[in-house]
């Protein structure tokens, strides 16, 4: 009996190691991943959580580099100047408005227009697919000063072709004239801006299922109905995604506006990031720049949520 109740605890203290060995073995194989994706997550957290913090803390500083001795805690009070005493602010907001919607819209239309025509079947069809997403590769500061070239009153190929043909009587000054700035950038923006639609929408596209254009052939659907319902819908997720990040990068859009016209003449090309970087760059005003970033960030935001939400109440009906 004793040899027995001996045996028997042994076994017992051999389950109870086997399982504790189990045990940590588990926890370990758990918290594995987390440790390999722990130096990436640090220096993610350094380079987007610790700016993000700045701007906010320096939203509630008198922070301008000019005038230090103004400096110190501020409160509200710059929102407040904001948003009851700086007419620039609304004025930029608006050009904003007016440069998300003119460059989005557009953007979305011819790049599905190239997305369609680069679906066909033709020769060297490879080749112009390559050559259609050059634009997008091209930095935004080079693009800046190749249109700014282009746009030359004196010696910009711009001219030079509407003067051949008729279009225009006398060289003009596109980037620098007030009736002509806005189109000049809108179209030097679109230049860059369509191969990144015209890419996702072909990808897109290759994806939609042959039968279903063949289903629709054999309903007698035409080329207008085939698009409208069955590849509009097909594209329906790409879309949303797409023209999502594409507006909250053409807010953010400063590159080739500072570079091509600097947000002039008279800010009449002074979006609000545009609006941001003279603060900050041009007047070193930290304090008054941060708190616009803030209220940027805010606007972004409740556009997000408002898209995502419109879009996806629109997905639960057509279910």
């Amino acid at each position: 009996m004793q040899l027995q109740e001996k045996v028997k605890a042994l076994k017992n203290q051999v389950k109870r190691r086997q399982s504790s060995q189990q045990e940590n073995t588990f926890d370990y194989e758990k918290w594995l991943p987390y440790l390999f994706i722990s130096p990436a997550l640090v220096f993610i957290a350094g380079f987007l959580f610790y700016p993000l913090g700045n701007v906010f803390y320096y939203s509630l500083q008198n922070y301008n580099a000019n005038t230090p001795f103004y400096n110190g805690f501020a409160g509200l009070d710059n929102f407040v100047r904001i948003l009851t005493q700086d007419p620039q602010f609304y004025a930029s907001l608006w050009i904003s408005f007016k440069w998300v919607v003119s460059q989005v819209s557009l953007q979305v239309f011819f790049g599905m227009s190239i997305a369609l025509l680069l679906n066909q079947k033709f020769r060297f069809r490879t080749f112009f697919r390559a050559a259609a997403f050059t634009p997008w590769a091209i930095s935004g500061v080079l693009t800046s000063v190749m249109w700014s070239l282009m746009y030359n009153e004196h010696m910009g190929v711009v001219n030079d072709l509407l003067l051949k043909v008729g279009f225009i009587e006398q060289r003009q000054a596109w980037v620098a004239d007030l009736a002509t700035v806005f189109p000049a950038v809108v179209v030097a923006e679109l230049w860059r801006g369509i191969p990144f639609f015209a890419i996702t929408l072909l990808s897109a596209l290759q994806s939609i299922p042959e039968e279903l254009y063949e289903a629709a052939k054999v309903d007698g659907a035409g080329r207008i109905k085939t698009f409208l319902y069955v590849t509009l819908p097909q594209l329906k997720n790409t879309l949303i995604l797409t023209t999502l990040l594409r507006c909250v990068w053409e807010y953010n859009n400063v590159d080739l506006i500072f570079n091509l016209t600097g947000g002039g003449p008279a800010h009449h090309t002074t979006t609000l990031t545009m609006y941001v970087a003279e603060l900050a760059i041009r007047e070193n005003n930290f304090g008054y720049g941060s708190a616009i970033t803030v209220i940027s960030f805010a606007i972004l935001l409740v556009f997000v949520v408002t898209y995502l939400k419109i879009s996806r109440m629109e997905r639960g009906a057509e279910v």
